[in-house]
C-alpha cells in the first residue's frame, strides 16, 4: 500500500518534542506583541500558542477540540473538514507569505484556522 503524503501546503512545523518555547530572548518581542494587541483592543481576545505538529494533517483534515466541564478534561482529534460539527475556529496560524490548502475560504487572509471548537460539545465559555 503506497504511503500517504500530507498534502497541507504551509511551510513543516517542528515536532512537539523540538518546538522552542517562550524564553527571555522573548521578552521585547512579546512587549511589541502585546502593544499590538492593546492597540487594536484584542489584549484580552488572543495570546500565544506554541506552533508543532505531532502528525501530518490531510487537506481535508481539521483538529477538533472537544471538552467535558463536569471532567474537566479536553480532547482534540481530526475529523474530515467536509463532515465535522465545527463551527468556531479557536486556534490559527499566521501564513503571511504562503498560499495554503484552504486560502478559497479565507478571501486572502494571512492566517489558517488550526484548530476547531466543536461547540456541540460545549467549547470553553459556552454555557449549557
Amino acid at each position: 500500500m503506497p504511503i500517504k503524503k500530507a498534502t497541507i501546503q504551509r511551510p513543516a512545523l517542528p515536532r512537539f518534542e523540538d518546538a522552542e518555547g517562550l524564553g527571555p530572548q522573548d521578552a521585547e518581542f512579546v512587549r511589541d506583541l502585546i502593544a499590538v494587541l492593546k492597540k487594536h483592543g484584542n489584549i484580552d481576545r488572543f495570546g500565544l500558542c506554541l506552533l508543532h505538529d505531532h502528525f501530518p494533517l490531510e487537506v481535508d483534515e481539521v483538529l477538533v477540540e472537544t471538552n467535558d466541564p463536569q471532567a474537566r478534561t479536553l480532547n482534540t482529534r481530526v475529523e474530515k473538514a467536509d463532515r465535522t460539527r465545527h463551527i468556531k475556529p479557536s486556534q490559527w496560524r499566521f501564513l503571511p507569505d504562503v498560499r495554503h490548502a484552504r486560502a478559497a475560504a479565507f478571501e486572502g487572509q494571512p492566517y489558517q484556522a488550526i484548530l476547531q471548537c466543536d461547540v456541540v460539545s460545549l467549547c470553553p465559555g459556552r454555557e449549557r
